[in-house]
């Protein structure tokens, strides 16, 4: 585990893999901002909170509800807030021109000239990394766009198989790249199956890469298994070798008691871990309580295929006239 102090609001820090950027221990997820039950005024109100408490990592995506997540996200961040915010989207495109045209609309609604860091977003297709760094792929957009001041790091996300991840991880490096985070489930249940502790975070770790774990309670999921509560998933994540634990809040309550977690932790001992483990093991089978593994449930962009734009021209050529 990664450790590098306390924040404002006695929130520890942590440091961004090789980047050197302190960030909170604890991230505000973008997603549940815009949900149909949470007003824009409560939205603005929580992320408010969360900076004024010592929360500087903000989590977003280009996809989340239609775009309204960065709105708000973007109008939440005026007067002075986003220069206390260390700002993170997502972009789907896997094409150099489709990523672009999203990155600048995510520059728009987030009313900000540079985003502090950019994924590529849903690596949950072994196909995808290839896409990504053809010469008209999305990482030279990326990389363009950090050259010109428009980002400052770059990295990308997925939830499907961590053998997915290592090969995003080889094609980068046969292109002679190095990702500056990784983002990924890391939960109680994944330890269990198809794990991303396991397959993935030792290898994050021994690249100095950021490590940025989401779905730790997977949106409330792991809670209806009835074997772990809200905070004891928050402090087994927390107690991984992760940069950032990104978590939704979706009211001021379930905020608040992120904060008063992320305050309150320490490393967990390891029979704590060991006793949490037991509990959700039965549970975890088939990756009963993690559906973004096992479905198609969570995948936007396989519902939204023209979000990854169009496949490489080097290809197209290939197919019969």
């Amino acid at each position: 585990m990664v450790g590098n102090g306390a924040g404002p609001g006695d929130i520890p820090y942590r440091v961004l893999g090789r980047t050197g950027e302190r960030v909170s221990a604890i991230g505000l997820g973008g997603w549940h901002l815009a949900l149909p039950y949470v007003g824009a005024r409560l939205a603005e109100r929580i992320v408010h909170r969360a900076l004024d408490e010592g929360i500087n990592f903000l989590d977003n995506s280009w996809d989340y509800n239609g775009g309204e997540s960065e709105k708000r996200m973007g109008k939440a961040l005026r007067g002075g807030y986003r220069e206390r915010a260390f700002l993170m989207t997502k972009i789907d495109g896997r094409s150099r021109r489709e990523s672009t045209r999203q990155l600048d609309e995510s520059l728009r609604r987030l009313r900000t000239d540079r985003i502090d860091l950019v994924q590529h977003h849903e690596i949950i297709r072994f196909d995808d990394p290839h896409r990504i760094f053809d010469r008209d792929g999305a990482n030279a957009a990326l990389v363009e766009a950090r050259k010109v001041g428009k980002l400052r790091f770059i990295g990308f996300t997925g939830h499907k198989d961590p053998r997915i991840h290592l090969h995003m991880l080889e094609v980068a490096r046969e292109h002679g790249f190095r990702f500056d985070t990784v983002q990924m489930p890391l939960n109680v249940m994944d330890a269990h199956y198809r794990s991303f502790e396991k397959v993935v975070l030792p290898e994050l770790v021994r690249q100095r890469i950021g490590v940025l774990g989401m779905k730790p309670i997977a949106n409330g999921i792991i809670l209806r298994s009835r074997t772990v509560t809200a905070v004891q998933c928050l402090q087994y994540a927390l107690n991984l070798s992760t940069s950032v634990v990104i978590t939704g809040c979706d009211s001021m309550k379930v905020l608040e008691q992120a904060l008063d977690t992320a305050r309150s932790f320490r490393p967990l001992s390891k029979v704590a871990v060991r006793a949490l483990l037991a509990k959700t093991r039965k549970a975890a089978g088939e990756g009963r309580y993690e559906p973004f593994k096992t479905s198609s449930l969570f995948d936007s962009t396989a519902e939204h295929p023209q979000w990854l734009g169009e496949e490489p021209e080097r290809l197209q050529r290939l197919m019969p006239v």
